[in-house]
């Protein structure tokens, strides 16, 4: 009888804690909002820059390339797979429309086919992998590889200088408005989160993806074309990657070989921070790009506090580690 008296209580207390659980889980963005405010606090403290409208811009400009990545890289993770190839590609994109200006190409063609051109490699990235079966890991690293050894290649490991970039082109990554205090590329960055958001979180398109990546056996009983939704999220993750690449030659005036080396692993770990799963199904650009916006804080306050740029690198594998671990346990607590 006492057996069961205490049975009976540790329900609601189970019941109590899997609801609050479930609750965390789906406040997830709450919760980076809150950790980014807390940091925020805290950092105003340590340093009186930090919350001054230059150090704001500073951050928002360090992160804009790199969040539009992290869009592409989302999506991804939500469909099942993962991309390892989206810093090589940026870099290629930027290096062949480089390249087509230097040899007498208008910029704004040069930039459309160098986009293009990274949306087919994401195409034939996608075939190889709904073709042959090879995993996205495999095929990713592969082309990471080939993209970044054609950049070396093309460039013959000499930055490309574009000073020569008509003003109207150099205005997509150095312009500003509102009397010269918002720059334009910032613009840029947040109407492709909003856009790409809502379409994930409402098109029945993008719903696709989710239901790919939860369970692709249920999603072709449910006469999806699983193929071409994997051939499809590839090839916008690389549109996404070239465009970055785009926007970094028109900011800088130059496309560098070394450009976007280690990009992927902030693309992962923002998502994964803002609720992605390895796994796939599930994922929101919105939580990817707080997750970004928490790793840039974290940066800019080392920069701020003075902490050697050798500790920042460790910092930030530390920050992916810790991501992918908080992942693994929320799957486990799910399956519990």
């Amino acid at each position: 009888m006492e057996e069961l008296i205490v049975e009976q209580q540790k329900q609601p207390i189970e019941g109590n804690v899997s609801g609050l659980i479930k609750k965390l889980q789906g406040f997830r963005e709450g919760t980076l909002v809150l950790v980014i405010l807390v940091i925020g606090v805290i950092m105003s403290f340590a340093s009186p820059y930090f919350l001054t409208w230059p150090n704001i811009r500073a951050t928002l400009l360090s992160f804009s390339t790199e969040g539009i990545v992290a869009v592409g890289m989302t999506i991804m993770l939500v469909s099942g797979g993962i991309d390892l190839s989206v810093g090589s590609v940026m870099c290629l994109a930027a290096v062949i429309a480089g390249k087509l200006f230097l040899l007498g190409v208008n910029p704004w063609i040069a930039g459309l086919a160098a986009v293009a051109l990274c949306a087919l490699i994401g195409a034939v990235m996608g075939l190889f992998v709904t073709r042959l079966g090879l995993t996205h890991f495999i095929t990713t690293l592969a082309f990471a590889v080939i993209a970044r050894g054609a950049c070396l290649v093309i460039t013959q490991g000499t930055p490309l200088s574009l000073y020569t970039l008509p003003p109207s082109f150099k205005f997509i990554g150095q312009g500003n408005i509102f009397g010269g205090r918002l720059p334009f590329v910032i613009v840029i960055f947040f109407v492709i989160v909003v856009v790409s958001d809502y379409f994930l979180r409402n098109s029945t398109m993008l719903r696709k993806v989710f239901y790919t990546g939860s369970s692709e056996k249920a999603a072709i009983y449910s006469g999806i074309n699983v193929k071409k939704v994997k051939i499809g999220v590839t090839m916008l993750c690389s549109s996404t990657a070239a465009l970055s690449g785009i926007i970094f030659m028109s900011k800088f005036g130059a496309a560098t070989p070394t450009l976007g080396v280690n990009l992927e692993m902030t693309a992962i770990s923002a998502a994964v921070i803002g609720g992605a799963s390895l796994t796939g199904g599930e994922g929101t650009v919105l939580g990817a790009i707080l997750g970004i916006g928490l790793v840039s804080m974290i940066t800019g306050s080392m920069i701020l506090l003075d902490v050697s740029v050798y500790w920042q690198e460790l910092i930030r594998g530390c920050i992916l580690l810790a991501a992918v671990s908080l992942d693994h346990l929320r799957r486990q607590s799910r399956k519990k």
